[in-house]
């Protein structure tokens, strides 16, 4: 067993992200990490300050 200092936020994360990789390969280790991924912002909040959109004005938009 690898003696870690649990004092030490960088050394625990080195660690870990190595069990990681040993255990699941690098594919499934991005996988595994992707799935705490935060997001951003207040989606509560923020669904019900949209307005509706034409489809010709989000053609625009994409113009753009």
């Amino acid at each position: 067993m690898i003696a870690i200092n649990l004092n030490n936020p960088n050394e625990i994360r080195n660690v870990g992200m190595q069990a990681l990789e040993n255990a699941l390969g690098h594919i499934g280790m991005v996988k595994f990490i992707q799935q705490f991924e935060l997001g951003y912002g207040n989606y509560t909040a923020e669904k019900n300050n949209t307005t509706d959109m034409s489809l010709d004005e989000i053609d625009a938009l994409l113009a753009l």
